[in-house]
């Protein structure tokens, strides 16, 4: 993502629906410091969210990538994943994950990659379950000044070799 993407990540990030599982949307500076972030994780470490563009009409419709996370006592790579509402239910953030996963595995050399899911996050769970992955375990991570239970789903290098290849019209930026 780039400064450029700001307004289309305020449409993301400001939206209540969108953002449930963050106990609700972010403001201006939460969204900046967002973006803030994602540009220096690309300098230190090359990965972050980037930016998902549908193919038809250029638009910057959500944000996937590969980051480091913490998980109970562990530092684990995470496939994670926000789209904007008018693109739920179309297959992107499954499309996005997928090309994430693929990059990790071939270009970072991961053995696995999880998804941290809030636990009142169906829609994210599933998508987690699509790619193959399943629950490792169940943790709490404080964010926003909240206890926040999430569950842990990983999958394997072996075992993600069945989803590769398949696309429906959406490209990763960064």
């Amino acid at each position: 993502m780039t400064v450029a993407d700001l307004p289309d990540l305020k449409a993301i990030m400001q939206d209540a629906a969108t953002m449930v599982a963050y106990e609700g949307p972010f403001d201006d500076t939460e969204v900046q410091q967002w973006l803030d972030k994602a540009i220096e994780q690309y300098k230190a470490h090359g990965h972050w969210l980037w930016a998902v563009v549908e193919r038809r009409s250029s638009q910057t419709i959500g944000q996937c990538g590969i980051t480091w996370q913490q998980v109970n006592d562990q530092l684990v790579l995470e496939v994670g994943y926000l789209f904007n509402r008018a693109f739920w239910h179309q297959g992107f953030a499954t499309e996005a994950a997928r090309a994430c996963l693929d990059w990790a595995f071939g270009q970072l050399g991961a053995e696995e990659v999880f998804a941290i899911v809030r636990d009142t996050n169906v829609a994210s769970m599933n998508v987690a379950i699509r790619l193959g992955m399943t629950i490792r375990t169940r943790f709490v991570k404080h964010f926003r000044g909240i206890d926040m239970p999430h569950f842990a789903f990983a999958i394997t290098r072996q075992n993600a070799s069945q989803w590769c290849g398949r696309g429906l019209g959406a490209d990763l930026k960064h």
